[in-house]
């Protein structure tokens, strides 16, 4: 059962998530939070798997909450819940350590999917929403976290140039005829060499290296160009 906590300021919308969440059978909302002074209390009271925090709370906004929560648990998942997607909103979200990005008015079935791919460990940005990200980032000149990729097998510069077009884990295995297992454990790997901390980055070490062209397709990777 994944355990999720729900931080928004309005309680229709809380009723909601809580409705739509548990209906899926293997999610429990176990708690609600009404501000982000209060999300973080509740965060470490009951130790969520997941937290849907909003932005615009009073009190302690969300960007702030999710700051103060990772500082406490920095294991913890946190997906973005909002109703403005404005790039600044999105950029500082995911400055601030959220793993996810979901815009109120989404299908119900993709927060659904968001929460629990938030707790299988992987980082939910939806192919349009990853694209203006990742072309922010390279219009602005600015460098991942990570040095020039390098030491990586050929498997995982595939695996990390579909990252970079947005697919997820179980796109990705059905692209390759793999299992997700096999997907996940190539991510890992490939962000752990890299000193990578999230997708985002990911993405955009892919672009940087010439993995994937300007049009978001993957480029056949080859080692040399990411010597380069």
């Amino acid at each position: 059962m994944i355990r999720v906590l729900v931080a928004d300021d309005q309680a229709l919308v809380r009723a909601g998530v809580r409705m739509l969440l548990q209906a899926a059978g293997d999610m429990e909302v176990v708690a609600e939070a009404e501000d982000g002074a209060e999300a973080v209390r509740l965060a470490e009271r009951h130790l969520p798997d997941v937290i849907l925090m909003d932005l615009r709370m009073p009190r302690v906004d969300g960007l702030e909450a999710i700051r103060r929560v990772l500082a406490a648990r920095p294991a913890s998942r946190i997906v973005v819940l909002t109703t403005f997607a404005e790039d600044a909103n999105v950029h500082a979200a995911l400055r601030a350590g959220a793993v996810g990005f979901l815009v109120k008015d989404d299908e119900p079935e993709r927060m659904v999917d968001a929460v629990r791919r938030a707790s299988a460990g992987e980082q939910l940005l939806a192919p349009s929403v990853l694209r203006r990200v990742v072309e922010g980032f390279l219009a602005a000149g600015e460098r991942a976290a990570a040095p020039a990729p390098a030491g990586l097998t050929e498997r995982e510069l595939e695996v990390l140039a579909l990252v970079g077009t947005g697919l997820s884990n179980a796109e990705i295995a059905e692209e390759l005829h793999v299992g997700v297992t096999t997907v996940k454990t190539h991510v890992a790997a490939a962000m752990d060499k890299l000193g990578l901390r999230n997708r985002i980055q990911a993405a955009v070490v892919a672009h940087r290296s010439g993995l994937v062209d300007a049009s978001f397709r993957p480029v056949r990777p080859h080692p040399r160009r990411l010597r380069s």
